[in-house]
This record gives structure tokens, sequence and C-alpha cells, in this order.
């Protein structure tokens, strides 16, 4: 069976636990620049990297595993629980993220992030 990209014959192919969705939200086009800071620590302290693309394994470039607060500057972003875009996803939208419980995490992993570039 041939697949189109954003269709999903069943929720393993978009790297669900469940076939069910807890929740659905429509994303605002956006055609910007994308600027994401991610902090080591609450309140954006420690140590800081800011990003404009994907990241596909966030321990591998940030040398944190934890995320415990975010500055998304520009654009829409996923966070994602695990490396390589699997897991639990957050929705950024541009705003402060002192804590992670802001982003609505339940701990401050977060694996890897995307922009949201397709609507």
């Amino acid at each position: 069976m041939e697949e189109i990209e954003g269709e999903y014959v069943d929720y393993q192919r978009w790297m669900g636990f469940s076939s069910s969705i807890r929740s659905c939200r429509v994303i605002p086009a956006y055609r910007g620049s994308y600027r994401l800071r991610i902090y080591e620590k609450p309140d954006f302290s420690g140590h800081m990297m800011e990003f404009m693309d994907d990241c596909p394994c966030v321990s591998d470039r940030f040398h944190h595993r934890h995320v415990y607060s975010s500055n998304v500057m520009n654009g829409f972003w996923i966070f994602y629980e695990y490396p390589n875009y699997r897991g639990r996803q957050y929705f950024l939208r541009p705003g402060e993220y002192r804590r992670y419980r802001d982003w609505c995490a339940t701990c401050a992993i977060v694996g890897s992030f995307r922009r949201v570039t397709e609507f």
C-alpha cells in the first residue's frame, strides 16, 4: 500500500503509543524564520543554546538531557520526549516558557525537536 505524506494507516506510523488522540490543535500558517533558545535550568538560566533548525538528538548538541526552560522567538516548534522525533509531543508557539510545565510536560526531558514547516 502506497503511503502519502501526512496520511497514516495506523498510530505506530506517527510514533504514537496508542490509537487514541487526546488533543488536537490548529496551527496557523507561518512562513517566516525560526528561532528557539533552550536552557538547562528554569527561568532562562544556566547553559543556553540557540537553534534555527531541527534537532534529532538534543543531548548530542546541547550536552544536557534536560531542558528546564525555553524561549520561542520565531515560528512554531514541537518538542519530543525521545530522540528522532518519537514519544510524547509538545507544541510550542512563540513565547516564554519559564519551566517545562509551561509547555505541559511532566518532566524536563526533551529528546528532540523540530520546526513546524508543513501545514
